[in-house]
């Protein structure tokens, strides 16, 4: 039988621009290379990479009752997912992201509308009843439940569901480090950027990490983009994982992406290293695409990425 995974998360539309230049002047106009609207939101694009990768997975969230919002649905809906948990309110508008992307990296500018919106009361109460894992992604956007995940996970802990979840850059610059710390304890995974860890850590390097983090936690996946992984389980054992050498088109959801093979690979009983591969092969492979949800592979194309690459 498959693996239930609930999504807890935002959602929005992500408009890409992508070209070489994609910095904007003032009084200027510039041309870029392409144009694309996709399901956005670090959630959705773990949900939909998962359901790709054959798990039977349901996002739990909220959106306007407005164009975007049914895009968003629909969107989840095509890739798999199920969104019969996903609630419409004609008082909101659906969040936007605009994205500047570049081969090398991006720029975001967010209109939060019902992104940080999700309420406990959303949430299915089948929810710990069904679900073999539980993750949620953007932290720091996700307003609404800030100070309901400690509870939520600690919940799940005592039904034997895995948790993961993944910050996020915090737009605010506040970083939240002493309520991560206490969620850490209830957490299986916790998947943030290089970058990101340093800021909730007040750190400068992946040599202070381990020093650093509680002492009650569990397994910690630190994303590097083109440096690769890191991973570090609750024994402070430490695995580094090189990127896979490749020629990206848009870095849109890589991490994300990531997030999902971790999760899937975790589900699987694949461990440490080859855990780690498996997970950069998926962040890897989004960056092929344009949009991180714009198309999701398969478990199968994944394992031939990596004999391709590997071999």
């Amino acid at each position: 039988m498959k693996k239930k995974i609930f999504i807890l998360g935002e959602l929005n539309v992500d408009l890409i621009f992508t070209g070489n230049d994609v910095t904007p002047e003032w009084n200027k106009e510039k041309l870029v290379d392409g144009f694309e609207q996709a399901l956005g939101s670090s959630s959705a694009i773990t949900a939909s990479c998962l359901a790709g990768l054959g798990f039977d997975v349901y996002f739990v969230g909220v959106v306007g009752d407005d164009p975007f919002g049914h895009f968003c649905t629909e969107q989840l809906k095509k890739n798999g997912v199920n969104a019969k948990y996903v609630t419409f309110d004609r008082n909101l508008k659906t969040g936007v992201t605009l994205s500047l992307s570049t081969n090398v990296d991006r720029a975001l500018l967010t209109y939060m509308g019902a992104i940080p919106k999700l309420h406990e009361r959303y949430l299915p109460e089948s929810l710990f009843a069904e679900a073999d894992h539980i993750h949620f992604g953007s932290y720091f956007l996700q307003e609404e439940m800030k100070e309901k995940w400690k509870e939520i996970f600690e919940k799940a802990q005592k039904h034997s569901i895995s948790t993961s979840f993944d910050t996020g850059w915090d737009p605010n610059n506040q970083w939240d480090r002493d309520n991560i710390i206490k969620l850490l304890e209830f957490t299986d995974f916790f998947i943030p950027s290089e970058k990101e860890l340093f800021q909730i850590l007040q750190i400068n390097g992946i040599e202070d990490i381990i020093g650093n983090l509680p002492d009650k936690r569990r397994v910690v996946a630190v994303k590097r983009g083109a440096e690769g992984s890191v991973l570090i389980d609750q024994d402070s054992d430490v695995i580094k994982e090189k990127a896979f050498e490749i020629l990206p088109v848009d870095t849109t959801g890589a991490g994300d992406s990531f997030n999902a093979g971790l999760i899937a690979g975790y589900l699987s009983g694949i461990k440490e290293r080859e855990l780690l591969k498996f997970a950069n092969a998926c962040g890897a492979m989004a960056t092929l695409r344009i949009g991180g949800a714009s198309s999701v592979p398969t478990w199968e194309q994944v394992e031939e990425f990596l004999h391709n690459h590997l071999s």
